[in-house]
């Protein structure tokens, strides 16, 4: 049986991508870890030296871990990708107002995608260009409730 553990995204500044997941989208500091260079060398098939620190955040279950390369030249640099691209693409949050969040968000070094505003729905990003899609608390009230795993 397989259990759900985290999701990893890459971030230039860990510092301001906390600030940013915490105080525009709730989430909450678990802890950090900075594991040494040759098992993640390994793991994440990258030659060393690459001085990862990975930052856990968390909200409704959901586990985020935002991961820094500190070495120099470790980190690739950014690149936008699209929707429509094989790959996790964005997350999703339910927030209780949409334009305050998407304010906040600009706020704390975030952007928004005025062009995707749907009233019920908008897409912003975060410091590093992630896509984080925006809904209503409301949202989604007509679907059928979450299976139980």
């Amino acid at each position: 049986m397989a259990v759900y553990n985290h999701t990893g995204q890459v971030v230039s500044d860990p510092e301001r991508s906390m600030r940013f997941y915490q105080e525009v989208l709730g989430f909450r500091y678990w802890y950090q870890v900075s594991p040494d260079d040759a098992g993640v060398a390994r793991l994440c098939s990258l030659p060393p030296p690459l001085g990862v620190t990975a930052y856990y955040l968390t909200l409704d279950g959901f586990v985020l871990e935002l991961m820094h390369y500190a070495a120099p030249g470790a980190q690739a640099p950014y690149r936008p990708r699209t929707m429509n691209e094989p790959g996790l693409t964005h997350l999703s949050i339910s927030v209780a107002d949409i334009r305050a969040t998407a304010r906040r968000a600009v706020e704390l070094g975030g952007a928004v995608i005025e062009e995707s505003d749907l009233g019920v729905a908008l897409m912003i990003r975060d410091p590093d260009g992630q896509l984080i899609e925006l809904l209503g608390e409301g949202y989604g009230a007509s679907r059928p409730p979450r299976p139980v795993d």
